[in-house]
């Protein structure tokens, strides 16, 4: 497909860039460490780390696992850690001593972080102390011959970490128990690294920096095997588009979403490194009126976030209490936008928020709107600089504009493949080298995408299609909607029925109610056949809803 959409960009945004800009991760830190070495690069609960103190604390870590752990070049270092300052000392000290990082979400479960440790062949692990119960678990079973354990106040400075300690760990009882013979702690790991002399290791473009799992919605994980080529090509990339918003060294980047997702990894955390930005890192997002003191401390100018986390401070009354007119940049990915979540941060807070589409196997940024845009227009924006799109048939020619097929991308951002799958990384890509995203969309004349819904998704209907995605958009139309999830089940008439799980905002909500509201406004293959109420959705840690755990106790 012709890159027609250029036409679109705004101007300043190239329509390629320099992927080849630096070798590696670390080599692009190197540079933001001579221009902005006494800057602060990351604030933890009111402590401060240095672009130079980062330096020198992520050398010593990356020696400690040289020199103390004797641990080859290559090697996959597991990290478990909710945002914290450990987070990207122990990050940047992998990275460019040669090995590589595989991130784990501390809302694992024994089950599915043993999967990972065991699938990645991982050989040492970081883990806060709150999660190495878990870990002790799965040792047996995996190939991790190394333990680092962290507390939460380990670097907040001796009376605070004390203090922080404590309360995490006897007031509010946070760290189940836990033993793991010859497991030590972070500090000590850092101070004996600083006596080691590290080996200086040339980290190649196409030397695999992340081995980022899947979130395993629709099945089990696999590891997108991203290279340091791969990482630096979407950083400039996604710099390109944003360019507009940012100012390099000045920038205050509000991380609420985890740093071990790709999103927040990549567009918070590397980003702000390569822009000299600072990064303020916010451990628990739930945490709405903690957040909420967090936006008024500071005049943030970057705030990247997800639909649920907007969704929240849209409906927590505060918000419109502060000053929040220093913000340039407020960006939404992980999941899709809802209109009404877009329309009321705009009307509280005057600022626009600009939503991106990616994945894992992408690095994850595929698309993105202009920053000029002023309103929510239900896309996904243009794809980003140096990336091309086709939107395909099953049989996998290209289809006309307007109508809605799988998203393929090829780009310098796709992965190099999936880890030791080499059957599923071919059934992945096409032979002209573009990655089959498993997501149903379309594109306008002027280049604008929008995401239908997930391939994997689509429920068949007697032979017709439904997309999850339309119902659940029509079903929050009602005003006790708070949430919808929708999923196929077996159906002995139609082979597949349409399934809706409903949290509402009135308990009085019925069955009824909700297929009256469906039928008004979906053509009738469409209305769901069954409607269940739940207090929650299951979801990952960006949002996204778990369909799999939607469709347990699913009618038969």
């Amino acid at each position: 497909m012709e890159r027609f959409w250029l036409k679109s960009y705004p101007p300043g945004v190239p329509a390629d860039v320099d992927v080849d800009a630096y070798t590696s991760i670390g080599a692009m830190f190197d540079r933001s460490v001579e221009k902005y070495s006494q800057k602060a690069a990351f604030v933890h609960m009111g402590t401060t780390l240095s672009y130079a103190e980062l330096d020198d604390l992520s050398k010593a870590f990356g020696a400690f696992l040289q020199g103390e752990l004797k641990l080859e070049t290559g090697v996959r270092i597991a990290l478990m850690m909710p945002n914290i300052l450990q987070y990207p000392i122990a990050l940047l000290g992998a990275l460019r001593s040669g090995y590589t990082v595989v991130n784990c979400s501390i809302l694992y479960t024994a089950r599915e972080l043993e999967w990972q440790l065991a699938d990645s062949g991982a050989e040492a692990i970081v883990v806060l102390e709150n999660f190495a119960s878990i870990v002790q678990q799965v040792l047996p079973k995996t190939s991790i011959k190394h333990v680092i354990t962290t507390q939460l106040g380990d670097l907040l400075g001796f009376a605070k970490g004390i203090a922080v300690n404590f309360l995490v760990k006897h007031i509010k009882r946070l760290v189940p128990a836990w033993r793991i013979a010859h497991a030590i702690s972070f500090s000590t790991a850092l101070r004996k690294g600083a006596k080691q002399q590290g080996r200086a290791i040339a980290v190649a473009p196409n030397d695999v920096a992340l081995l980022q799992y899947t979130g395993g919605t629709t099945g089990t994980p696999k590891g997108a095997t991203l290279t340091h080529r791969n990482i630096i090509a979407n950083l400039q990339q996604h710099h390109a588009q944003c360019r507009s918003r940012l100012q390099e060294g000045q920038d205050i980047v509000l991380t609420a979403i985890p740093l071990f997702h790709i999103y927040a990894l990549t567009v918070s955390c590397l980003l702000g490194l390569k822009i000299g930005a600072t990064n303020v890192l916010v451990t628990d997002p739930r945490d709405v009126k903690g957040l909420i003191g967090e936006l008024r401390r500071r005049p943030f100018t970057v705030f990247p976030g997800v639909n649920a986390l907007f969704k929240a401070l849209v409906n927590c009354s505060d918000l419109a209490k502060l000053d929040l007119s220093s913000l340039r940049l407020v960006a939404v990915g992980g999941a899709p936008l809802e209109e009404k979540v877009a329309r009321k941060w705009k009307a509280i807070t005057g600022s626009t928020i600009i939503e991106a589409y990616g994945l894992t196997e992408a690095s994850p940024v595929v698309t993105c709107n202009p920053m000029e845009n002023a309103e929510f227009n239900g896309s996904c924006g243009l794809p980003i600089p140096s990336t091309e799109i086709a939107i395909r048939d099953e049989a996998g020619v290209d289809l006309p504009i307007g109508q809605a097929g799988e998203l393929c991308v090829r780009g310098p951002q796709i992965m190099r493949g999936y880890w030791n799958r080499p059957s599923e990384t071919a059934a992945a890509m096409t032979a002209d080298g573009f990655f089959r995203t498993g997501d149903i969309a379309t594109i306008d004349e002027c280049g604008f995408v929008r995401i239908v819904d997930r391939k994997k998704d689509m429920i068949n209907v007697s032979g017709l299609k439904v997309y999850p995605g339309e119902v659940e958009a029509v079903a929050m139309m009602h005003p006790d909607v708070v949430e919808a999830g929708v999923v196929g089940v077996p159906d002995e008439r139609s082979g597949e029925a349409v399934k809706i799980v409903v949290v509402a905002r009135d308990p009085s909500l019925k069955t009824a109610d909700v297929m009256a509201h469906c039928r008004m406004r979906l053509a009738a293959f469409k209305v769901p056949r069954h409607v269940e109420f739940r207090r929650e959705l299951p979801k990952t840690p960006l949002g996204k809803i778990l369909r799999r755990a939607l469709r347990e106790g699913a009618p038969k």
